[in-house]
């Protein structure tokens, strides 16, 4: 079960020059059968050749999610890469940029697989490519092989890869009908240090985030879309993330990225009010991942919310359950919980209200609902933790159950953040296309 995501911690340079061969590593190859697609179209290198096929203005793609808070711990969508493309699933992190796959290069250290080991190209990125500094530390990187980009990505949760950027197709259906065959870039990850709370079968990660490699980057330096991502995750599992235009802005709350994070979709200052009642903790900056099950405060706001807690659930028919592992906090009462329904009236919602969104303040709702799960023996437990004991410091994280049942929109090109109900389980559709 993951309990803190992909936010990406710093990079590396590696001294290491891969030598591919045919070699594996250990994994379990699951069912590698997909539809026939329909014929597909791939575009001319030239930029100039694309508009007749797609308004980056109306263009977009949508991508079914799947999995779910607890007791799955992530989310995921499948990708279809490569030539012949064939479908990786991955984990879907908006903390972090570089999209990336579990890599036969050969594979020093991979974990299980649902799919057999991505087989990588021979159309390497150059070291000194702007998408290879992206990932660099420094601006004056060395390259041990100029022809190579060299890569090391530390996470948060304390996962690392290793690996070179490549690049690649990826089959990509347009909600306009239009199917297209689209090189970009993606690491091929050949050696991985997994924490028990972050290993996933899973083959790779989806990065979603605000540089040069992220996907959304990519397709939008290729002017096939907006640079707008969004997500919604459902409560009941499940959901879709989008690129482009799949939603409507009038039906938003919005606020701007900050602009003293530059690497994350983070928004602030905020205001943390429980109950409706203001908690006097201001200036709060919280980072929107959803490669984090789970939702971070900074220790000031969590041991305040946990004071708050306690008041509330007083002399309710719940009783606090130190037996259960699941979390940190968790109650029980007088029979099993089956959902969160049953209990969430014993608690009350919690706000964000961001001060730095003009004269009306924009207010990020977490319902009860947002912030509990049921354990697999039937106690509610809370899902907002302490950042600090994770090694968070102050960062404040808003993770997957806080974001569930609601459209959340990054708008990379104004520098907003948007947000608004929605019925998550419901994937857009179009005229011309449909999931």
């Amino acid at each position: 079960m993951k309990m803190i995501g992909k936010v990406e911690w710093g990079v590396m340079v590696v001294t290491v020059i891969m030598m591919f061969n045919m070699s594996t590593c250990s994994a379990w190859f699951g069912n590698n059968k997909h539809k026939n697609a329909r014929n597909s179209i791939l575009p001319a290198d030239a930029k100039s050749s694309r508009p007749w096929l797609l308004n980056p203005s109306g263009s977009s793609v949508v991508f079914p999610v799947f999995g779910n808070v607890y007791p799955v711990g992530f989310y995921n969508v499948t990708l279809n890469i490569g030539q012949p493309p064939r479908p990786y699933f991955l984990d879907v992190d908006t903390g972090s940029d570089l999209t990336w796959l579990q890599c036969d290069a050969p594979c020093t250290h991979c974990s299980e697989t649902p799919h057999p080991l991505y087989k990588p190209s021979n159309d390497f990125v150059p070291c000194k490519d702007p998408l290879c500094a992206s990932l660099q530390p420094t601006e004056d990187y060395n390259c041990v092989d100029p022809a190579q980009c060299d890569y090391e990505i530390n996470y948060a949760d304390h996962y690392s890869t290793l690996g070179a950027l490549l690049n690649d197709v990826y089959l990509l259906n347009f909600t306009n009908g239009v199917q297209l065959k689209v090189r970009m870039a993606l690491g091929c990850g050949y050696d991985q240090i997994f924490s028990p709370s972050s290993f996933h079968p899973l083959d790779g990660i989806l990065g979603l985030g605000r540089g040069k490699t992220s996907l959304i980057s990519q397709l939008n330096s290729q002017g096939l879309v907006r640079n707008v991502i969004g997500h919604c995750l459902s409560s009941q599992g499940g959901g879709y993330i989008f690129f482009g235009n799949v939603y409507d802005s009038s039906r938003l709350s919005w606020t701007p990225i900050s602009a003293l994070d530059s690497k994350h979709y983070s928004a602030g200052p905020a205001e943390l009010v429980l109950g409706g009642r203001k908690t006097g903790i201001g200036s709060l900056t919280a980072i929107f991942d959803t490669g984090s099950s789970y939702t971070y405060f900074n220790s000031h706001a969590y041991q305040t919310l946990l004071s708050w807690l306690k008041k509330e659930v007083s002399g309710k028919p719940i009783k606090a359950a130190p037996d259960d592992q699941t979390l940190p906090l968790c109650w029980h009462g007088k029979r099993p919980f089956k959902s969160v329904r049953e209990v969430k009236k014993y608690f009350k919602p919690l706000v964000l209200s961001f001060t730095n969104g003009g004269r009306v303040k924009p207010q990020f709702e977490i319902p009860p609902e947002g912030y509990l799960i049921i354990s697999n023996i039937g106690n509610v437990c809370l899902g907002i933790l302490n950042g600090p004991e994770v090694g968070l410091g102050e960062l404040n994280i808003i993770g997957d159950i806080s974001m569930q049942d609601k459209v959340m929109v990054f708008e990379n090109e104004q520098q907003l953040i948007g947000w608004g109900h929605a019925d998550c389980s419901r994937v857009p559709r179009s005229r011309a296309f449909s999931i």
